[in-house]
């Protein structure tokens, strides 16, 4: 994504030449090696951030950092910040407390943005269902483990999928009820939601400044489309996001805007058109069970259970 391009220029509204320049900040973004989540890294790096790539595959993620380094910045740009590569596995705990373990120094923005979406029933390194496991619980615990050195916000990108997720507490991983990968999507989806809001509520109880605030993409053209399971799926998702959605970068703006624009804690940010499908970001509005706080502290809960972490502050 290019600061100012025309691309972004004639979606109206906030755009990619609206970051501001991020020179000395951190940013730390999961996921980074393809879609809105490269598209974020790059802007950001763009901006003059140090952003850090955290990834599952190390050698896709060097290659990304190789890439964005050798851009040539643009006369209206900052200088551009630095880019690393870091191992991140969200679907095994003991790879998330590694990271948590070596990093060293503050972070301004961790941005929680890798998923996996409608796979067959598979199960992570914990037992956890692959979706609930890498899309919540995984960045549930990186959140606690990294909390104390973040200094301005937590963005988590959940999905417009939230709208048809439920949460079974008795159940959270489907190991006695029939798996359906679309609710399992579903309800990792509306987890996000339910717990980025308890996290702001309880940063706000202990007199943290840090925030917790959410994104969803819309419908975006990207590989996590390439997940799809079922016979034509991936064909069908790759139409629509092109005739009714948007490309990867329109896509990362949410994820853009909720990281580095003045917004109070607990915003939820979308395109703003088409039934939050496409166009600039804007603050929007959640399904009622994403706004059920007693739900979000069971959960939390219960997380906090399942990942052995707890809210550190």
């Amino acid at each position: 994504m290019r600061r100012g391009s025309a691309r972004g220029r004639k979606r109206g509204g906030w755009s990619a030449s609206d970051v501001p320049v991020l020179t000395g900040k951190t940013f730390v973004v999961t996921g980074a090696t393809s879609g809105i989540g490269l598209e974020t890294a790059a802007a950001l790096y763009a901006a003059g951030a140090d952003v850090t790539l955290a990834v599952r595959n190390e050698v896709k993620g060097r290659a990304v950092a190789d890439g964005l380094a050798a851009r040539p910045p643009g006369a209206s740009w900052p200088a551009p910040g630095s880019v690393s590569v870091r191992a991140l596995d969200l679907a095994d705990l003991a790879s998330v407390r590694r990271f948590a373990q070596d990093w060293a120094g503050p972070i301004d923005v961790l941005i929680n943005n890798a998923g996996v979406m409608t796979p067959r029933l598979q199960r992570t390194a914990d037992g956890f269902e692959m979706q609930m496991g890498t899309n919540h619980l995984g960045h549930f615990a990186l959140t606690n483990l990294l909390l104390p050195q973040v200094r301005d916000r937590v963005v988590t990108v959940a999905s417009l999928a939230e709208r048809a997720g439920r949460i079974d507490l008795d159940d959270l991983n489907y190991e006695r009820r029939p798996h359906s990968r679309a609710r399992a999507y579903g309800q990792a989806k509306l987890a996000n939601l339910l717990c980025a809001a308890h996290l702001q509520r309880r940063l706000a109880d202990s007199g943290s400044a840090v925030r917790s605030v959410t994104a969803h993409p819309g419908a975006s053209s990207t590989g996590l489309g390439d997940q799809l399971s079922v016979p034509g799926a991936t064909a069908l998702f790759r139409f629509g996001s092109r005739f009714v959605g948007q490309d990867a970068c329109g896509g990362a703006l949410p994820t853009l805007f909720a990281a580095v624009a003045d917004i109070p804690g607990d915003t939820y940010v979308g395109p703003r058109g088409l039934f939050q499908l496409r166009g600039a970001p804007t603050a929007i509005g959640r399904s009622a069970r994403a706004l059920d706080a007693t739900t979000a502290a069971r959960l939390w809960t219960l997380s906090e259970k399942l990942t052995g972490t707890a809210f550190p502050l």
